[in-house]
């Protein structure tokens, strides 16, 4: 069995990301090798600032910072448009004013999991703060495991969020698998009760998306184990 989190990255009223997650988690769970938790942005609290480690991740040195090496593993609106700008997003931090606690737990989530699904959709180009947030509020747990992606927006079908997202999972040692699901005009995708009209294809992009998940998070997590990975 595979632990994968499930990170839901929109956080506003009226998302299309509560309807796309429970399509994926219905796939997902019929597979029967996948542990899932999900992490859904809009009711996790985040820290607004305070990363997980002290020290957190340099300004100039990345994920390691400056000061040394770590090691990873060993024991142990509706948010469907292209062009929706940021306007709404909540950090989800509401519910704690501890941001150290907020960020260590957080970690502690993504430490125990052995791959990662983002689900986003597109902003003006780019992807939630939220979400960004809650990736940098995290240390090396991210490192030496895989992560696939789910978008969903307007034309472009949330493809242009993934692609600035690669850029900053490479940053945290991640491996970005090559094949995503993606919704192109995700309202008429979905109907009045958030349920896919026509599932057939994104079901057998899911499948393959999931194989490459399922192979990458085994092969790095039995390395991990084997070998500790440096940062």
């Amino acid at each position: 069995m595979l632990d994968i989190a499930v990170i839901i990255a929109s956080t506003r009223e009226g998302r299309f990301g509560t309807a796309v997650g429970r399509w994926f988690l219905a796939e997902a769970g019929r597979r029967g090798d996948l542990g899932l938790d999900v992490i859904d942005l809009s009711r996790t609290p985040l820290p607004p600032l305070q990363p997980a480690h002290a020290g957190g991740t340099s300004d100039t040195g990345g994920i390691g910072g400056a000061g040394g090496t770590d090691e990873i593993g060993g024991a142990g609106g509706a948010d469907g448009a292209d062009g929706a700008d940021g306007a709404g997003e909540s950090s989800g931090a509401n519910g704690t004013d501890d941001a150290g606690g907020a960020a260590r737990a957080l970690a502690a989530r993504i430490g125990a999991a052995d791959g990662f699904v983002v689900i986003t959709p597109e902003y003006n180009h780019g992807y939630p703060a939220a979400l960004k947030l809650a990736i940098d509020a995290v240390r090396w747990e991210w490192a030496a495991k895989p992560v696939c992606f789910i978008s969903y927006g307007g034309m472009s079908g949330g493809l242009r969020a993934v692609e600035q997202l690669r850029l900053v999972f490479a940053e945290l040692h991640t491996v970005t698998l090559r094949d995503t699901v993606s919704f192109h005009g995700t309202q008429g995708r979905f109907d009045e009760n958030g349920d896919l009209t026509d599932p057939s294809g994104p079901s057998a992009a899911v499948k393959v998306m999931l194989d490459q998940l399922v192979w990458w998070g085994t092969t790095l997590r039995e390395a991990r184990a084997a070998r500790p990975y440096r940062v």
